[in-house]
């Protein structure tokens, strides 16, 4: 670690904070980690990081304190709760939260961070267990700028493109404009797989000649291949994508929006969680359309 690179806590070893984190510490970064299942945090340390007991402790060993964790309550409880972040986090110290979860209670936690004169960053990601590995994720940031500029050696260590969209709040309501693209354009993606099956086109050379199209995305190019081959693995998996929807769903409701296909989307996720996949990968979605259809894609 150079002398001026700060020492970087990390809350959250799930499908994507273990990625991060192992970027972090290739970029030469001084990691402590934390994690409610106590033995996830072993790989790191023998990989270099140390181990805090607590959130309190993973701040007060660092002066930016990450954490990624499923849902607003978890966020919330890592870091306002009993032996969280605001116990152990020095004046002066950045916590970044790259959760999906509410705007409005970022904002909330933020303030109550602000009392403590700690600063705070929202900055959620998009690209999957892939781009958490590799270190490509997109990063959209909300908060102050001059923050925002603290921040950036760790995020450039963790993803590709990293957007400063506005005040705090600001990324994760980008991050929910991401989801809506992401599971619309898998239901599309859905149904024309399912098409191209019932018409007995060669699924792999379908993908060939729309992937490079206008067709094309990146759920197609990385999804579709999947959905193909039927393979569930998890880069996003349904249950956590489901509560993004949700979290999408409500803001909308609040604001006046219509979102038709999201909340379809939502619905059809929903008869798979009753079904058990809420484990499997995003792209699973196609499952649903499957048993409305009644035959498989691939089989």
């Amino acid at each position: 670690m150079s002398a001026s690179q700060e020492s970087v806590g990390f809350v959250g070893l799930g499908i994507m904070g273990r990625g991060m984190v192992k970027n972090l510490l290739d970029a030469g970064f001084s990691v402590c980690v934390w994690n409610r299942t106590a033995e996830r945090t072993d790989p790191f340390v023998d990989a270099g990081a140390t181990a805090g007991s607590d959130p309190s402790d993973v701040a007060a060993q660092s002066d930016i304190v990450i954490t990624c964790v499923s849902d607003t309550p978890d966020v919330r409880e890592v870091i306002l709760g009993e032996a969280g972040v605001i116990e152990g986090v020095k004046s002066g110290s950045l916590v970044v939260d790259m959760s999906t979860i509410s705007p409005q209670v970022t904002r909330e936690i933020a303030s109550r961070l602000s009392e403590r004169g700690v600063h705070m960053l929202d900055a959620p990601i998009s690209g999957g267990s892939e781009g958490a590995a590799k270190g490509t994720l997109s990063i959209m940031v909300g908060g102050d700028a001059a923050q925002v500029d603290r921040a950036m050696p760790a995020f450039q260590a963790m993803g590709k493109t990293i957007t400063h969209v506005g005040p705090i709040g600001a990324g994760q309501t980008v991050k929910l404009v991401n989801q809506i693209v992401v599971v619309v354009n898998m239901l599309a993606v859905g149904e024309a797989l399912l098409f191209a099956q019932a018409a007995g086109v060669d699924l792999q050379k379908t993908l060939d000649a729309i992937t490079g199209g206008a067709a094309g995305s990146w759920m197609l190019s990385n999804r579709g291949p999947q959905v193909v081959a039927r393979d569930w693995r998890p880069g996003f998996m349904i249950d956590l994508q489901q509560k993004d929807l949700r979290l999408a769903l409500e803001a909308a409701d609040e604001m006046g929006v219509p979102l038709l296909g999201t909340s379809t989307v939502f619905h059809l996720y929903r008869t798979l969680q009753r079904a058990g996949l809420g484990e499997e990968g995003n792209h699973g979605l196609v499952k649903a359309l499957e048993n409305l259809a009644g035959f498989e894609i691939g089989a």
